[in-house]
């Protein structure tokens, strides 16, 4: 990712969420060939993970610098295997010389429980026995405050001026908040409706209203739209909540109180206090459904691309050429040319697409039979070359056919379906990109 785009809040409380999908199981074509399910990925993505700013690093003071001011960025998108808090796996494969030692002392402590119970009972104290220890039986205690509700009103409120698509003007009142989440339209867009895991775009305008400080915006510096899967948790509920139900192209205000920010732990990095209330101008930019396609004037490949016929939502069909020799480099052809910005490397993008053999045009995968888009970060390692560099370039809202020599694919060891030193062909749907 780009270290000039800022970031809108820390992770969410379901970061196993299957809703969200997981990319390690649906990379097309399965895993990148290697050991394992290992991913490749840049330090300067990976050190940039899960808040605003990196450990250590100050908050942006006003006017700094484009590199002091960007906040840091949600980068990795790969669950980790399942491990226990002791590192060992959740389901190994056997019990071992560990689980025979735990094994045996269960044992000896439950015939002890036997013969204490039975003592117990034989001198009439089985009411004292029965008694639970009051201490151990207690409900856990909650770790975080839970959400409030959402009003679309307060006693009193922010104001805000500007148009949508730019910077917002935010002037706090002079008394302190009353403590709702509120989540108020200020203009209503005429775009699709969000809905829960819809994939989702926004830029935003923020500040702390208990210290009147601005909070870093994704209009400062050239930088880009935050894009998550609405109402998953994937970020703080004053953006994952305040969006769903809302159409693209509204813009919104949300005052958010701690719980529905960062908590009562706040976010010392970029002095925000564990009491602050938080204000947020949300710009929502684009929806799209989970199993969305783009859409709009076909240019058909030359005649030396496989051919390409639109199914809608479904499965694209790829016709190989007839004799046609393997091809030994990258080949792309904008089948309809979307009309947004052009997807730049280290973007996180959101595609559907639809891959075949090169020689039989026999498909291995599709997005679209699992009614799933498919994200990741452009040229950061995470799927095959020929993807990282046939993307870069390309027009969000554009539909792109990939022929791709197999030295950019799976090389000499194949994977799955796919035969060691097979080329392929990809068709590829760009419905969105930006930051995440």
């Amino acid at each position: 990712m780009t270290e000039k785009t800022p970031s809108p809040g820390g992770a969410g409380t379901a970061a196993n969420d299957s809703s969200a999908g997981d990319p390690a199981a649906s990379r097309p074509g399965g895993p990148l060939p290697g050991d394992g399910e290992s991913i490749v990925v840049p330090p300067s993505i990976l050190k940039q993970q899960a808040g605003w700013a990196q450990p250590g690093e100050q908050p942006r003071a006003s006017g700094g610098t484009k590199t002091d001011d960007a906040p840091q960025i949600f980068a990795s998108t790969v669950r980790r295997g399942d491990t226990s808090e002791a590192g060992y796996d959740e389901n190994p494969p056997g019990v071992g010389r560990l689980g025979v030692i735990l094994g045996t002392v269960l044992a000896v402590l439950l015939a002890g429980s036997a013969v204490t119970l039975y003592l117990v009972n034989k001198d009439g104290k089985s009411d004292t026995a029965a008694k639970p220890d009051a201490a151990k039986s207690a409900p856990p205690t909650p770790t975080a405050d839970p959400v409030p509700p959402i009003k679309d009103s307060a006693k009193v409120l922010p104001t805000v001026t500007g148009d949508f698509g730019k910077k917002a003007e935010i002037q706090v009142p002079g008394e302190a908040s009353d403590g709702s989440f509120v989540v108020k339209v200020l203009s209503e867009g005429s775009g699709p409706k969000v809905d829960k895991n819809s994939w989702t775009s926004v830029d935003y305008t923020a500040k702390d209203w208990t210290t009147g400080k601005d909070i870093p915006s994704s209009y400062d510096n050239n930088g880009k739209p935050q894009i998550f899967q609405a109402g998953t948790d994937a970020l703080i509920p004053a953006l994952d909540q305040a969006v769903v139900g809302k159409k693209a192209g509204s813009r919104v205000l949300v005052v958010a109180p701690p719980a529905a920010a960062f908590g009562s732990q706040g976010k010392a990095d970029m002095s925000i206090g564990a009491k602050d209330d938080l204000v947020f101008v949300i710009d929502i930019r684009n929806a799209n459904a989970p199993d969305a396609v783009v859409s709009g004037t076909v240019t058909p490949p030359p005649a030396d691309f496989p051919q390409v016929k639109d199914n809608g939502k479904k499965p694209a069909e790829i016709t190989p050429v007839a004799g046609a020799k393997d091809p030994t480099e990258l080949k792309t052809h904008v089948l309809i040319k979307g009309t947004g910005p052009a997807v730049e490397k280290g973007e996180k993008v959101v595609v559907q697409y639809t891959g075949a053999l090169f020689k039989d045009g026999k498909m291995f995968d599709s997005s679209l039979s699992k009614g799933q888009a498919f994200s990741f970060p452009v040229g950061g390692s995470q799927v095959i070359q020929g993807w990282d560099q046939g993307l870069v370039g390309q027009t969000v809202g554009s539909r792109v056919e990939l022929v791709i020599p197999a030295a950019l694919a799976y090389g000499d060891k194949g994977q799955g379906d796919i035969p060691p030193g097979a080329p392929l062909v990809f068709v590829v749907d760009i419905l969105d990109a930006g930051q995440g």
